[in-house]
């Protein structure tokens, strides 16, 4: 399947009750300001690119591989030496050819198209804002045991997070890491359940903890200031409830002011949550610039390497990773897809690829559990990626109202989340289905806090709860199929285990 948009993240914002095909909107990717030096990347000349050299992992960069990279006109800007990841800047067209001949180099490539810092930016939209009036009429509908905002929250009891609540709200003890566009900390539903020291600024590929650096910037994206909120909104009578009230959530922010996510900060972002004693990570993105990374081309191989050191070693610290399945509804268990956006911070092209082959990162790496999307009937969302063999679970991610309309009180097919200065608002994606899955985890890892990653997941499966296949998928009621489902009630490309299980997680 071929769909022709601009770049963008995992979220989508849609006008309650607009039909999808008019009113999905991409989550900006914000105009470029003049940025603090911690959310730019580290000093080059303006036709520097950025890349990763990766070499054999645990014993730090060999003396001549350092050599070489300077003799090739790379700077060495960080080295990730556990996992054999160096970040290198360049203006040598040639760098990353030159220095694959080079002895104990196992890959290297560029991690970007456009010169640091990267020139491209589209405003394409913004999150549907609760207004005061909006804010307090639900408050006045609320239970005397609910958060003000709680009855918009379709959401909730469609993974039996409320029942949930009724027994725990997660522990203390639990950080989630937000790997994201930034987290407003100061946010009066996120604030008591902030961890500032597992949060960081990792935009240049290096980790910078100054104060405020995990924060996003005035004209920034909100996208991961929603995502925490989803996750663990505090339960304290402001606001709304997240799936996981009584966990920390920290900020990563690994986006730079103009809305990519790059590889060198995607590694420094999952090497400071293993390095942290993070216990879960979402993952609402895909690492730019390529929506599918192809290993027959050496730059993109490079970057798949990187990322997969990177999150190969986060699982062995103990955290489990999360990540959003994607908003195109493409079958990633397909043949062939067409690719129509990558790169996206260059000369995009219509790309035919094997998802088998040419893997969106860190999405369809080994063992990151990838989330679908499901709308307020418990439907696939009508954007949402699927793929049997894949998906390894869903979670509500919102649809339009339109076509999955919530029951009342609820008003919006969308999800509610945190934005920042202090508001709330609607947005949609598997990027808000991922945060869900991600506080279920929290919740099962507060019940059994010697639990392993494989445990975890292993338990996040079992007790999801199976959902069949939706046959015929005709979201727009059009009389045409708008995807197949493959697969039984308990393993399909939909569901795949099937919807997680909030209840259970602390129940079982």
């Amino acid at each position: 399947m071929t769909a022709s948009h601009p770049r963008h993240r995992r979220a989508l914002v849609v006008p309650a009750g607009m039909a999808l095909a008019t009113a999905l909107a991409f989550l900006p990717n914000t105009a470029a300001t003049a940025a603090p030096a911690h959310q730019g990347a580290a000093s080059a000349d303006a036709a520097s690119l950025s890349y990763v050299v990766n070499v054999q992992g645990g014993h730090g960069a060999p003396a001549h591989v350092k050599k070489a990279i300077a003799t090739a006109g790379g700077q060495i800007v960080t080295s990730y030496e556990k996992i054999g990841v160096i970040v290198v800047h360049s203006s040598n067209a040639d760098f990353a050819q030159t220095i694959r001949t080079v002895p104990g180099v196992q890959s290297a490539g560029a991690t970007r198209n456009a010169p640091l810092p990267s020139a491209v930016t589209t405003d394409l939209g913004s999150p549907k804002v609760l207004s005061a009036a909006e804010v307090a009429e639900a408050a006045e509908e609320a239970a005397a045991d609910q958060d003000p905002l709680q009855n918009l929250q379709w959401d909730l009891p469609a993974i039996k997070a409320d029942k949930a609540h009724e027994t725990s709200l997660g522990s203390s003890e639990v950080t989630v890491a937000v790997i994201d566009t930034g987290v407003d900390d100061t946010h009066p539903d996120i604030a008591p359940n902030f961890d500032r020291a597992a949060s960081v600024n990792c935009v240049a590929g290096k980790p910078d903890t100054s104060e405020g650096a995990w924060r996003p910037g005035a004209a920034e994206s909100p996208h991961g200031t929603h995502v925490a909120g989803e996750i663990a909104a505090a339960k304290n009578g402001v606001g709304m409830t997240g799936v996981a009230p009584g966990v920390k959530v920290s900020g990563i922010k690994v986006s730079n002011p103009d809305g990519y996510f790059y590889t060198e900060a995607v590694v420094c972002g999952f090497m400071w949550a293993a390095e942290h004693g993070v216990d879960v990570t979402n993952n609402s993105y895909y690492t730019d610039p390529w929506y599918f990374n192809c290993t027959d081309d050496p730059d993109q191989k490079a970057l798949v390497e990187a990322v997969s050191r990177a999150t190969r070693y986060a699982e062995r610290k103990g955290a489990v990773n999360v990540a959003a399945a994607g908003n195109e509804n493409y079958d990633l268990a397909a043949d062939e897809i067409t690719d129509p956006v990558s790169p996206n911070d260059g000369t995009p092209s219509d790309r035919v690829i094997d998802p088998a082959e040419c893997l969106d990162i860190p999405t369809q790496l080994p063992g990151v559990v990838t989330v679908a999307s499901t709308g307020a009937k418990g439907l696939k969302s009508s954007f949402s990626n699927y793929g049997r063999g894949v998906i390894d679970i869903a979670a509500p991610g919102g649809d339009s109202t339109a076509y999955q309309t919530p029951a009342p009180p609820a008003t919006s097919g969308l999800i509610l989340g945190t934005l920042p200065g202090g508001r709330w608002g609607y947005m949609a994606g598997t990027s808000m289905a991922s945060p869900h899955v991600a506080g279920v985890a929290a919740l099962i890892k507060s019940q059994h806090p010697y639990a392993p990653p494989a445990l975890v997941k292993a338990l996040l499966y079992a007790q999801a709860d199976a959902t069949a296949c939706t046959k015929p998928y005709d979201i727009d009621n059009d009389g045409k199929a708008d995807a197949v489902c493959e697969g039984p009630k308990n393993r399909n490309g939909f569901y795949g285990w099937g919807m997680a299980d909030a209840l259970d997680a602390v129940t079982r």
